[in-house]
């Protein structure tokens, strides 16, 4: 493969590690950082061998394809005016402030034949991509992300900053529409929800139940699939993967040895390492991202939906 010439825009605490994993990706050059607050662009450029732009037009002309991962509100700027200098995109989650950016940033993307990925790095989590092919017709889904609040993070609710990636996993492996959901949430640390549970009913019959909740003092992610004779169990955080499914020839389980316990081999890595080859594999082959525009969309009216629901 060849080399993508690159960017970072943001060196935040999440952007940084993109431009880390790019300095040395082999199908990456990083041409530069951009960030307004010099200091910090400078820095996080030494560190990965490159220079700092202080405005994202500095870059158009030099790159081929940019990584945002600047605030929320500036996604849509920044993405509208690189795609529409022919610059393949993977902006960070949420997608966008609105769904109208979103759905215009993907005609955008599309008019130009232009990658448009969102980044929701738990697709490339190694065990949620070791659980893919145990995952067949979900009846249950049960999920929790729960952890300690972070007041980088007070600008905006647990279901924008932490649910979305659920709700994008949920979409993912049920693929039916969701018909009906419940929602219900509390402001205890913010401004904002800090604290939130909905349960989601889709077309095809399958309920979710997620909760998630930044007033935790221990991170705990987890999301458990019930299905016909079997339940999928992945640890987000843990990278580690359970499959406990009942034997081919037993109609009723009578004890635990009717029951296979299935422990599939796991790959190390680090999942924004496997979502940046991803992107990069996608540019120079001209194929659609795991995680498209249309996805990241449809994972941001949801979350719209569900706050408009609790009239946050």
């Amino acid at each position: 493969m060849s080399k993508i010439k690159i960017a970072v825009v943001g060196v935040g605490s999440l952007g940084q590690h993109h431009a880390r994993i790019l300095s040395t990706h082999e199908n990456a050059e990083l041409i530069g950082v951009v960030d307004a607050d010099v200091k910090r662009g400078e820095t996080i450029a030494k560190k990965c061998n490159t220079v700092n732009f202080t405005d994202v037009k500095d870059v158009i002309g030099k790159i081929n394809a940019a990584v945002i991962s600047v605030p929320t509100p500036y996604h849509y700027d920044i993405a509208k005016q690189l795609l529409q200098e022919g610059i393949h995109c993977l902006v960070e989650k949420p997608f966008t402030e609105t769904v109208e950016q979103s759905t215009e940033l993907i005609r955008i993307a599309r008019d130009k034949n232009l990658v448009l990925q969102v980044g929701h790095v738990e697709r490339f989590n190694p065990a949620i991509i070791a659980a893919y092919p145990y995952v067949t017709e979900p009846k249950f889904i049960e999920v929790n992300r729960l952890g300690p609040y972070d007041p980088r993070t007070a600008h905006i609710g647990v279901v924008l900053d932490l649910m979305i990636h659920d709700l994008d996993m949920l979409l993912n492996f049920v693929k039916s529409k969701v018909i009906s959901f419940e929602a219900h949430g509390a402001k205890i640390l913010s401004e904002h929800e800090d604290i939130v549970k909905v349960r989601i009913k889709f077309a095809n019959g399958c309920i979710a139940d997620v909760s998630t909740s930044r007033v935790t003092i221990d991170k705990y992610r987890r999301i458990r699939i019930f299905q016909k004779d079997s339940y999928v169990s992945v640890d987000y955080a843990g990278k580690s993967l359970k499959i406990y499914r009942k034997k081919p020839d037993v109609k009723v389980v009578k004890s635990l040895l009717d029951i296979d316990v299935i422990k599939p081999k796991v790959q190390t890595g680090e999942p924004l390492a496997y979502e940046l080859t991803h992107f990069l594999k996608c540019v120079i082959e001209g194929k659609k991202p795991l995680v498209s525009g249309e996805q990241g969309r449809d994972a941001l009216e949801l979350a719209h939906d569900i706050l408009h629901y609790m009239q946050y």
